[in-house]
């Protein structure tokens, strides 16, 4: 329902702006492969919602800057120092301290948190190597377009029954689309045009309101080691940013007369 709402608002969207649903570059690999990991990674990450708490979801999903600045070094030849790659594996150590996977505290379902994490993470990589000239607003078309299909797989898979939403859900699924579709739009215009560094930092807010949220709402209180995972999480990701940024800025130009090191 949600993919389906977006998808009509971008429809009309581009009516009135007389705009094709299909421009040229539409079906670019690249472009397939962005909207697939964000299919992939959205409907994994949104069932875990359901079945683990919202704290303990959004303190995996942190580690998606850390995964594509790994990626990045990986598969985009992007540089990486020894000092973000100490960083990136300090922060997945966070994650390992979140699951506690081989204890008895381990809770399988939050694996399905750890995929959506690495689809989203994949999404974000290869929204960063785009080089095609299609829009943002067709972008996110294509996203919330490829949620119909994939929340019918799943209910499909899981048995799910499908249910008519009551006045109450509606409403609730209404204002989720508009909040979606506002929150997409401008998160992928920024990755498209911003400082990638700078705006990745923000992702981190995201825990804050879950853990207010999730102790407001749902009453949860997460454990000692599930803040520790989640603080290192947000610690190395935020260092290894500000090593990026700064490994990102030209190096000055030689003063006059003075030999260039390089």
């Amino acid at each position: 329902l949600l993919g389906l709402g977006g998808s009509l608002a971008f429809a009309l969207w581009f009516l009135v702006r007389r705009q094709p649903f299909l421009p040229p570059g539409s079906g670019a690999p690249k472009v397939l492969l962005r909207t697939g990991f964000e299919a992939f990674g959205t409907a994994f990450f949104a069932t875990s919602l359901a079945l683990i708490p919202i704290t303990t979801a959004s303190a995996v999903i942190q580690a998606t800057p850390l995964v594509v600045a790994m990626g990045g070094a990986i598969f985009l030849g992007q540089t990486v120092g020894w000092r973000r790659w100490t960083a990136i594996f300090l922060g997945l150590s966070g994650v390992l301290l979140i699951l506690r996977p081989g204890t008895a505290g381990f809770e399988p379902t939050t694996l399905l948190a750890v995929l959506g994490m690495l689809g989203l993470a994949f999404r974000d990589l290869v929204t960063r190597s785009l080089d095609t000239a299609i829009s943002t607003a067709h972008l996110s078309f294509f996203a919330f377009a490829s949620l119909i299909p994939t929340g019918l797989v799943v209910a499909t898979v899981s048995g799910t029954a499908f249910v008519l939403p009551g006045p109450g859900t509606l409403q609730t699924l209404v204002l989720t689309i508009a909040i979606g579709l506002a929150g997409y739009l401008t998160i992928v215009s920024a990755t498209r045009i911003g400082d990638v560094a700078l705006i990745s930092s923000f992702r981190y807010s995201r825990m804050i309101f879950a853990l207010i949220l999730g102790f407001a709402v749902f009453r949860e209180r997460p454990d000692a080691l599930t803040i520790l995972g989640v603080v290192i999480i947000i610690l190395a990701g935020l260092y290894a940013l500000l090593r990026e940024a700064r490994a990102s800025q030209p190096s000055p130009a030689p003063l006059y007369g003075q030999k260039d090191p390089c």
